[in-house]
């Protein structure tokens, strides 16, 4: 499940450290606790549109800027939701293992469902 409260605790994550600013000076300045800046940033807590506003002004970035880096962190989380589900891992036929006496000496080819196996008479 794609929770969007850890993307854009990602999102603000990352905005902060492109800036070089500690949880410290960012919660300083959005006016937010430390402990609670730091649990929207690791998507353990909701961060209302006022405190979303706050933190938006402390980075300097624009609430738009922000929604659409966390809307497209969204889509491709979506893509590869869906992709995986579409396409589960292939399933690899199992070969019991076989006996062969009185053959000569050159390639055999057994077609599996699947693949082609080569095997070599010994």
């Amino acid at each position: 499940m794609i929770l969007l409260r850890r993307l854009l605790g990602d999102v603000l994550r990352r905005q902060r450290q492109r800036q070089g600013r500690t949880l410290r000076e960012v919660s300083s300045s959005a006016r937010v606790s430390l402990g609670y800046l730091s649990e929207v940033e690791r998507g353990q807590k909701e961060a209302s549109s006022e405190l979303l506003a706050a933190i938006c002004d402390a980075l300097d970035v624009r609430m738009s800027e922000l929604m659409r880096e966390v809307s497209d962190e969204l889509a491709l989380a979506e893509l590869a939701q869906s992709a995986a589900a579409a396409s589960p891992a292939p399933v690899r036929p199992m070969l019991g293992s076989v006996s062969v006496t009185g053959v000569p000496p050159e390639r055999v080819t057994i077609k599996a469902p699947a693949e082609a196996v080569d095997v070599v008479a010994a």
